[in-house]
């Protein structure tokens, strides 16, 4: 079974050589893309990386990047120069492996497959865990909420919906205190590659 982790060839590549130095410091790889066109004068190289029990912090996107730094220096697989960005998943986090469907179980999530399923690509309902290799979603269907199974090899992209009870959630966790009127400014969403925290370390290669 393969994951959402790294999809291209030189990604799986770089997930490989990096795999393994982030989880030597206790951390999981989340997400590993390398972008920009080829030609370019610089690419970026953006890893996501978190904690196995939730919660990474500016710090250890830093250590991250010293370590994934000092490993690819002496692998050298990308020939041309790049930025190299370590952040954390962010709230509206990426969904990328099986697991990520069961611990996220009873949230929102927007769902992508690489073949049309009934007729569509993109589903987007709420998550009611796994059952063997397919992931679960509740939809709805002509006013009707349904569950459908999708195999998590037919997936070619997931993530979770931004939305208050979601960031609300995400600041109970970390046991920051909400707004006084309880309330959020509007949620602007974004269909582009550069999830996770702006203040992620960056390191120029």
């Amino acid at each position: 079974m393969s994951d959402l982790i790294a999809k291209t060839a030189i990604d799986r590549r770089l997930a490989e050589i990096v795999g393994p130095v982030i989880e030597g410091l206790g951390f999981e790889l989340i997400r590993l893309r390398l972008m920009g066109a080829a030609g370019r004068v610089e690419k970026t190289l953006q890893i996501m990386a978190d904690r196995p029990e939730g919660g990474i912090g500016v710090e250890d996107c830093s250590q991250i990047s010293t370590a994934v730094s000092a490993v690819l220096d002496v692998e050298d697989p990308i020939e041309d120069n790049y930025i190299l960005e370590v952040s954390s998943p962010g709230i509206d986090r990426p969904l990328t492996r099986l697991k990520d469907f069961e611990i996220w179980k009873g949230w929102e999530a927007r769902v992508e497959t690489t073949e049309l399923i009934d007729g569509r690509r993109r589903f987007k309902g709420g998550l009611m865990g796994v059952e063997g290799d397919e992931v679960l979603v509740e939809i709805e269907d002509q006013g009707q909420d349904v569950t459908i199974g999708l195999k998590f090899d037919w997936l070619s992209d997931a993530k979770l919906v931004l939305t208050d009870e979601l960031i609300a959630e995400m600041l109970r966790q970390k046991k920051v205190a909400l707004p006084e009127d309880g309330g959020f400014d509007e949620i602007e969403e974004t269909d582009d590659e550069t999830d996770g925290d702006d203040d992620s370390p960056e390191t120029r290669h």
